[in-house]
């Protein structure tokens, strides 16, 4: 932890860590908060990682909700911690790609938001440019030639019909979901282990909330909903789990 806030202790003069901490609870220091936030949120992030989630999108979640809603409706999906974008723009492949091969799917559009505590990770996610070694990071050949186009500085921009389904915005899990919902589908990946046994029950039940009745949660491969069955059913996609909204 010391190392990560190194910098903010040494511009800010603080003679120790726990300096810092009182500073924090002080009322204001809104900046200093923004600060100590973006230094040490993890933006541990790949392209389609762990394939298999987004296989289950593209061959039982889309093609089910496409049927259901048969175009009376949106379809809504939320990234949460989504750090510098490649999780909801992966997402936003998938249903490029699905759309290829069901151009009458989702007549009303489709809708991502992005969330993420980090205002520095939002930012970059926005402009939706990458490096050659990030979009190494689990992006094949041909999603680079379909999808990218070469940008600024030796980099790549993402094509604007897969940036447009994408709508960021800096959110707390442990805050409010204002205007998060309701929901079709949210991912909320790799992020539940970061939290204590209380705070993930807390932040499942507040998830719950934010989607449509029937609604489908993805968790990351080491997480589970605990003890939540009452609020959600477990479905096996083999391979894979998913869990759907009671």
């Amino acid at each position: 932890m010391e190392s990560r806030l190194s910098k903010i202790l040494i511009d800010g003069q603080f003679d120790s860590l726990g300096q810092l901490v009182v500073t924090l609870e002080r009322p204001g220091n809104s900046l200093l908060k923004e600060e100590v936030i973006n230094a040490m949120t993890t933006n541990e992030t790949l392209w389609f990682r762990d394939i298999h989630p987004y296989e289950i999108l593209k061959d039982k979640l889309l093609p089910e909700l496409a049927e259901k809603q048969a175009g009376t409706q949106r379809l809504k999906v939320w990234s949460a911690a989504c750090s510098t974008g490649q999780e909801p723009y992966s997402i936003s492949m998938i249903i490029d790609e699905f759309k290829e091969q069901n151009p009458a799917a989702f007549r009303l559009g489709e809708e991502i938001i992005a969330t993420d505590i980090s205002t520095r990770v939002l930012e970059q996610a926005r402009l939706a440019e990458y490096e050659m070694l990030a979009l190494g990071r689990g992006l094949s050949q041909d999603r680079l030639k379909k999808f990218f186009v070469p940008g600024k500085h030796d980099g790549w921009s993402l094509l604007p019909k897969i940036k447009k389904r994408v709508t960021f915005r800096e959110m707390n899990l442990l805050g409010a979901y204002t205007g998060i919902g309701p929901c079709d589908i949210v991912f909320c990946r790799n992020v539940l282990i970061y939290f204590s046994s209380e705070r993930k029950r807390e932040i499942l039940t507040k998830i719950h909330k934010t989607l449509k009745p029937g609604g489908y949660l993805l968790l990351g491969a080491s997480e589970s909903i605990g003890e939540l069955n009452n609020l959600f059913e477990m479905v096996h996609c083999r391979p894979g789990i998913i869990y759907k909204a009671k």
